[in-house]
């Protein structure tokens, strides 16, 4: 099976995992990696045997390969595969769960199995304002699924501290880091917990149609889902979107969701709190994202770039928050 199928780069066992949890008489007979992973590699899965009118039912396999995911992959894909489970129930356009083994027991490397859901992720400018209303009402969505108290995920962690954020080599405007690092030198504010994606942002949405037919077909990446405050993830998206398509829709992203019907915290110095949190953690060049997404043809989006759009969204937030 070439062309990037799973044997390609020892995946055998992972192959042979996969075919064990497929109906009887059903193979994969065709696989291709997709692009714009960071923590993981992504395949498309073709099986014969199964599907209808529209073909060959696809599927789609996560593993994680490199060694520091591999050593979290328990707790990663364990998690992943309960909130799949638990969003099978509601209006949110998650995969549905087929198969998880999170310590590599049967696989070459901790693996997922789950639908495919259609659609793209589109990160350029086009329709660009278009999406982020449609990203701002389904975050709306994904904070108010209701999860009993003993199957909550995880309480939020953070992804940088005071003493770990990595400045630039030569900051444009030191003064903008020193006065956002000192936000963070704090208690984290009381909040209002709720349902969190925890990684979301335009990467992870994927998109059909366009103009009035656009809409949202699918939120992937589970991995991270957590319990915390539903301003974090609005300042994941923001932070995304600033550095996606410039400080301007970084900061309406918020406004966004308000319209929709979520809600934030109205204390403004908690609400700068957890925007600057999440955008120090991108310092300084986003790097984590940068590479998926100019791999999707964002190849303007530099390291010189991306640095400069997040210095200047810190002093964005801190003019209007501080």
């Amino acid at each position: 099976m070439g062309q990037g199928g799973v044997e390609d780069r020892g995946w055998a066992r992972t192959r042979a995992w996969v075919e064990e949890n497929l109906p009887p008489e059903s193979s994969i007979t065709a696989a291709r990696g997709l692009r714009g992973g960071w923590t993981s590699d992504m395949r498309l899965l073709h099986i014969a045997g199964t599907g209808g009118a529209d073909g060959p039912e696809r599927l789609v396999l996560r593993s994680f390969t490199k060694p520091f995911f591999v050593r979290h992959a328990e707790g990663l894909l364990t998690r992943e595969a309960d909130i799949l489970r638990l969003l099978a129930g509601t209006d949110i356009p998650a995969a549905a769960l087929r198969a998880v083994d999170a310590t590599a027991a049967r696989c070459d490397h901790p693996s997922l199995l789950m639908s495919f859901l259609p659609g793209s992720v589109r990160l350029d400018e086009r329709e660009a304002d278009r999406r982020a209303v449609l990203l701002a009402r389904l975050l709306a969505a994904v904070h108010r699924v209701c999860v009993p108290p003993d199957v909550r995920p995880r309480t939020y962690q953070a992804w940088t501290s005071p003493e770990s954020v990595r400045l630039p080599k030569a900051p444009g405007r030191s003064e903008v880091w020193r006065r956002a690092v000192d936000v963070i030198r704090r208690e984290p504010p009381p909040y209002r917990g709720c349902f969190l994606h925890r990684d979301f942002h335009p990467g992870n949405v994927l998109f059909t149609g366009h103009g009035d037919g656009l809409e949202v077909s699918g939120v992937v990446d589970w991995v991270e889902t957590s319990w915390g405050p539903a301003d974090l993830d609005v300042a994941h998206c923001s932070t995304a979107l600033a550095l996606l398509h410039g400080v301007g829709a970084g900061m309406r992203f918020a406004d966004a969701y308000l319209a929709t019907g979520g809600a934030l915290t109205g204390d403004p110095a908690a609400h700068l709190y957890w925007r600057v949190l999440d955008a120090l953690a991108f310092a300084p060049d986003a790097e984590k994202v940068a590479v998926p997404w100019r791999e999707l043809g964002r190849r303007d989006l530099t390291p010189a770039v991306l640095t400069r759009r997040l210095e200047d969204y810190l002093l964005a937030l801190l003019d209007r928050y501080a």
